[in-house]
């Protein structure tokens, strides 16, 4: 039988499989006890193990068979998980979604050997090479049922060799609590003044947010002797259940199991939650398997389509046929219908984007010794499946950047009065017409001055004109190619690739980038893509004799301005509107259009008020045509990067119409 047809299939499922064995790996790290989450990943091994043995994949068949071993092991408890088991099991994932890109492009498994990874598998399966000893188990127990991250454990080490002691603390407060916040934040204040917090499970920003039932649980270091502490937070309204537990040693196991209780039924509460969270995932709708370039295909026709429509409106505005007239109005109705169903058919969430970066930032934080929890949120906003397959690698590069160069080392983030743990933000949310994407993190900052040196060092400006440079323009230097602060060069970064090629793959599909830094608190770039790329509405304005479109989505609204009321501020125009100083920018200038003289003596400038983010400026244009939908065609490759322009479009009389890129503009 020849199954070649069905090997598109075959990859399509492999990938949805090996996606959420990779979130169900992430989640087993932070829950190792959750046995769910062994059965998912072993169901996903059983799955996959299936699929390529039908496919005829054998080496994808061998590995993902030692997988279900090592799995089945686990779940039966013949096996304690621990972090090297994990660390095998994404290489195992990484082995098998390479096998998974080869097979796709080459339609086969390649020459890429796992026997190795199968030789470890067996190790650690008949607990020789590879696994622990019983000893080293059991400390991890006990580190993973104390919850404290391994610098934690050093710093309690620390604090007991220098005569102090640690407890943790777990609090419960009452079912009818009303404010668990406030009443949190209340034991925090009572603790901070009798020792150091130096942990506390949930996080402080969850217990802040009041994403907890009603326990949580607090390390603290102090010379204080316990039974103080305990009448202190006895005094405590709503306080319920107060334990606390004195660290003698952290390697004792001795402490199992009072912390092993606390822990279980924190992790019935995740497990719970993660239930309830699969019961929402399992909702699945019947769909259908489409090649995107069918898609590309039905755009394009609905593309000409929408060109036809506005040649036909043309037509008709010159005659009184009024069943002409109707017909038209009917077509406009279905072309706009037809152009929203196949947009939305091309709409995919941009948490496909997302859900790699969990690993990756898993991944850096180990290699560079550093604890950053990465906070996602607006995964379910969608985008253009184009600006899915664009966006990836500039957010690659900002994460890693982020990751590198802004969030601190533990050590240092202590020093200076941070949490020992860095947060990584990333956001997506629609606004209008495009999605917004942010990164943010808690680290650093970007170092104008730095920059500023580094720029003068490499004698891309002179120090006269650092020296007067504001604080937008010493950041858009960061955007130029070969451009870097860092002092070393890393496998991660320094190479001065990155922010350059970041700002102009997303110029390239229409967007922009912005940055807010401040030093010593973080830095966010905030990114604004269009929702798609083919059909706009815009505004077409005239200039002289020709035409232009502005996108409807950049313009925030339409006015007339006196000529007088024009003030020159550093040789910039500008003008006082609204109580707001607004830049003037005469787009006849800009393109080099030659000016009527009439024009120039009128009393009233007719003003277009574009937006770019925060910033506004007022375009002076001579006549208003109207608003069209247009669709946007690409100038080819010996017009594109022209400036200020970012496409053309065919109008309603077949004439060529260039749009403006509002983005470069100002």
């Amino acid at each position: 039988m020849d199954i070649s047809q069905y090997l598109d299939i075959f990859i399509d499922e492999s990938k949805e499989h090996l996606h959420n064995l990779n979130g169900s790996l992430l989640s087993l790290e932070k829950n190792p006890d959750d046995k769910e989450l062994i059965n998912e990943i072993f169901r996903v091994a059983h799955t996959l193990k299936g699929m390529s043995g039908t496919m005829g994949f054998t080496k994808i068949a061998n590995l993902t068979h030692e997988m279900e071993n090592l799995l089945d092991a686990i779940r039966n408890d013949r096996l304690a998980i621990n972090t090297d088991i994990i660390d095998l099991l994404f290489k195992c994932f990484d082995t098998l979604e390479e096998y998974i890109n080869i097979i796709a492009v080459e339609g086969e498994e390649g020459e890429q050997d796992n026997k190795e990874l199968i030789i470890k598998l067996n190790s650690v399966l008949n607990n020789n090479e590879g696994c622990k000893s019983e000893t080293s188990i059991k400390k991890e127990k006990a580190d993973r049922v104390n919850n404290l991250s391994e610098y934690a454990i050093n710093i309690v080490k620390k604090a007991q060799e220098k005569g102090l002691s640690a407890y943790t603390i777990d609090v419960t407060l009452k079912e009818d609590c009303m404010l668990k916040a406030a009443r949190a934040f209340i034991v925090f204040n009572t603790l901070e003044r009798y020792g150091e917090i130096i942990y506390s499970k949930p996080s402080v920003e969850d217990i802040e947010d009041e994403k907890f039932d009603l326990s949580f649980s607090i390390t603290i270091l102090s010379k204080i002797d316990e039974n103080i502490i305990l009448d202190e937070l006895n005094k405590i309204t709503d306080v319920e259940i107060i334990k606390i537990k004195k660290l003698d040693n952290m390697n004792s196991i001795n402490n199992d199991k009072t912390l092993e209780g606390t822990n279980n039924i924190q992790n019935k509460d995740q497990i719970k939650t993660e239930k309830k969270s699969k019961k929402k995932n399992n909702k699945v709708g019947k769909t259908v398997r489409v090649d995107i370039d069918r898609l590309d295909n039905l755009m394009n026709l609905v593309s000409e389509l929408i060109i036809i429509k506005t040649r036909m409106e043309e037509v008709g505005g010159r005659t009184e046929n009024h069943n002409m007239n109707e017909a038209i109005e009917y077509l406009e109705r279905i072309t706009t219908s037809i152009h929203d169903a196949v947009m939305k058919v091309r709409m995919v969430p941009i948490d496909r984007v997302f859900n790699r970066f969990p690993r990756m930032v898993r991944d850096l934080s180990k290699e560079l010794g550093k604890d950053i929890k990465l906070i996602m949120s607006g995964e379910e906003t969608e985008v253009d499946r184009t600006v899915i397959d664009e966006i990836g690698d500039p957010l690659i590069h900002l994460i890693r950047n982020s990751i590198d160069h802004g969030i601190e080392s533990p050590e240092e983030r202590l020093e200076i009065g941070k949490k020992e743990f860095g947060s990584l933000y990333l956001r997506a949310y629609p606004d209008g017409n495009n999605v917004v994407i942010e990164v943010e993190d808690d680290g650093r900052g970007i170092d104008l001055e730095k920059v500023k040196r580094k720029a003068v060092d490499k004698k891309i400006i002179t120090e006269e004109i650092a020296y007067n440079m504001s604080k937008e323009e010493i950041i858009s230097l960061l955007f130029r190619a070969g451009f870097s602060t860092a002092e070393k060069i890393s496998d991660i970064s320094g190479r001065g690739v990155g922010l350059d090629v970041v700002k102009n793959k997303i110029e390239s599909i229409g967007g922009n980038i912005e940055v807010e830094t401040e030093k010593g608190k973080g830095t966010k770039f905030i990114i604004r893509i269009p929702l798609t790329l083919a059909i706009i509405q815009a505004l077409l304005i005239k200039l002289k004799d020709e035409i232009y479109a502005l996108p409807l989505s950049s313009i925030k609204e339409i006015t007339t301005i006196k000529s007088q009321t024009i003030r020159k501020v550093q040789n910039h125009e500008v003008v006082l509107f609204r109580n707001k100083t607004l830049p003037i920018i005469r787009l006849d200038e800009v393109l080099g259009i030659e000016k009527f003289d009439e024009i120039d003596e009128r009393e009233e400038l007719i003003t277009v008020i574009a937006k770019k983010g925060d910033k506004e400026a007022g375009l002076i244009v001579d006549k208003l045509i109207g608003q069209q939908e247009i669709v946007i065609k690409s100038l080819g490759k010996y017009l594109s990067g022209t400036r200020y322009i970012a496409g053309a479009t065919i109008l309603g009389d077949g004439s060529i119409s260039l749009i403006l890129d509002i983005n470069s503009l100002f």
